[in-house]
């Protein structure tokens, strides 16, 4: 799985081509660049701008603007806004033929001693209980040709908690549980762990906003997108260790839906959070 893990490094981590631009690419699936991609990719293009070693990103606020081509090359082009004693700012602009598709601002800080609390982690199944992504849609690709893709490569693994039936979609409470980590050794350098786990926290947030109706990511009578998202990095953890990606969304309305998550790691240590709005617009029959 390792050289599966290189593959995806090789998208998240962007090439620089000067100073404050970077360019990112992206695999030939799925057909639109996933949100989790440019987030990662984004992400990855700050921290190399930042040049004090004692600075780590702990907030990220993004849009997404425009689908992105996975076809076309992303260009990342990072202004360095405020460089003061504890705190570094970046904003970046992810542009394809020229018009922007994604923005974010990204703060950095210093390690400093300070009050700390964290609400607890929830109690759930461990993750050796379950069955990986990879699996169930490998099985599913199998029972329902046509109807499924088979999987791409798997470089993260995901087993969720709760699954929901993709054929006949029942509404469930708004909250869904899965462990995720990268499947081989990500090294000692936080910034990696950071960027895979921004990868990692666009996967599942739109779908705890479906929950609680007759719909999934695969139905054809909603059109579904991520317009924004938040992260923040609270802990030091590992990426290639399991974390807990506990979410749930606490409404839906005007089509679109609000969802937050909490990743702890196995000692149920919360390490980081995230928030994200969708459209999730009816369509009707034609």
């Amino acid at each position: 799985m390792a050289n599966d893990l290189d593959k995806l490094l090789k998208f998240l981590e962007v090439e620089r081509i000067d100073k404050y631009l970077f360019i990112g690419r992206s695999p030939k699936r799925p057909s639109r660049v996933f949100g989790g991609q440019v987030l990662a990719q984004a992400l990855n293009a700050a921290i190399r701008t930042v040049d004090e070693d004692d600075r780590i990103a702990h907030s990220m606020h993004a849009y997404f603007l425009r689908p992105g081509n996975p076809a076309k090359q992303i260009v990342y082009e990072v202004d360095p806004i405020r460089d003061g004693r504890s705190f570094t700012t970046r904003r970046v602009v992810a542009k394809q033929d020229g018009r922007a598709i994604f923005n974010t601002s990204i703060s950095f800080h210093i390690h400093e001693e300070g009050l700390s609390h964290q609400i607890d982690m929830p109690i759930v199944e461990q993750p050796e209980d379950l069955q990986s992504d990879h699996d169930f849609w490998l099985d599913m690709a199998q029972k329902h040709p046509g109807k499924f893709q088979t999987p791409m490569i798997e470089s993260i693994e995901r087993k969720a908690i709760n699954r929901r039936d993709y054929l006949d979609p029942q509404p469930t409470e708004p909250e869904q549980y899965a462990w995720f980590r990268a499947l081989g050794d990500l090294g000692d350098d936080i910034t990696r762990h950071q960027t895979v786990l921004a990868y990692m926290s666009d996967f599942a947030l739109l779908g705890t906003a479906l929950c609680p109706h007759p719909h999934t990511g695969h139905s054809s009578d909603i059109q579904m997108a991520s317009l924004d998202h938040a992260l923040w990095f609270h802990r030091d953890f590992r990426a290639d260790e399991y974390l807990l990606y506990a979410m749930d969304s606490p409404s839906a309305w005007g089509s679109r839906g609000f969802s937050r998550g909490s990743f702890y790691n196995r000692e149920g240590v919360l390490v980081a959070s995230s928030a994200q709005e969708s459209m999730l617009r009816p369509v009707k029959a034609s």
